[in-house]
């Protein structure tokens, strides 16, 4: 267990959850010097031990013995760093704002350039998707019928409903949008 570095993970946990050391020891029944030793790597805990951790910081015992990257690396994307799907030759680029699809809700930002549609025909999703216009105007067509949306502007897409977007302007449109579950 020693090159698993169980201890920083324990100890990243308890900083996501910001417990501090006699916190996390309280809630465990763990002395505050066990529970530092745990996460300084010099002691290897028992597998009750580390239940009792994981029970006290509401997380799965498994997440102790991933890979050793930290926890906000997983959770975090950077400016920069979004992962993009489409390309705007084709006039719609979508970026993944969440780190991957492995969640419950799927975070994305889209840009739809000037006079392009999203799709040669409405389309509908098993998730419910909210969008929020960021910049420009869109049409949105739900169920056949158009609604326009300018910056400010928010939409909640119901489960299984056909929907397309378009730009009918000379401008960028940037639209945000969240979609449970992810869908992409």
């Amino acid at each position: 267990m020693e090159n698993l570095n169980i201890g920083s993970k324990v100890q990243e946990y308890r900083t996501l959850r910001k417990y501090s050391l006699r916190k996390l020891a309280d809630l465990a029944e763990l002395t505050p010097s066990m529970l530092s030793q745990i996460e300084n790597n010099t002691t290897n805990p028992s597998i009750n031990t580390l239940k009792a951790i994981a029970a006290a910081l509401d997380v799965p015992m498994f997440k102790f013995f991933l890979d050793d990257q930290p926890v906000s690396d997983k959770l975090v994307v950077r400016k920069g760093n979004y992962m993009t799907l489409g390309h705007s030759t084709e006039g719609v680029t979508y970026q993944l704002l969440t780190p991957d699809l492995s969640g419950q809700i799927e975070f994305c930002l889209m840009e739809i350039t000037p006079r392009s549609v999203t799709a040669s025909k409405a389309r509908s999703h098993r998730g419910e998707e909210v969008a929020y216009v960021i910049s420009g105007s869109v049409d949105l067509m739900l169920d056949g019928h158009r609604v326009s949306l300018n910056a400010g502007d928010s939409v909640r897409i119901p489960v299984g409903m056909e929907h397309v977007w378009t730009n009918n302007t000379d401008a960028l449109a940037t639209v945000i949008f969240a979609i449970t579950p992810p869908s992409f």
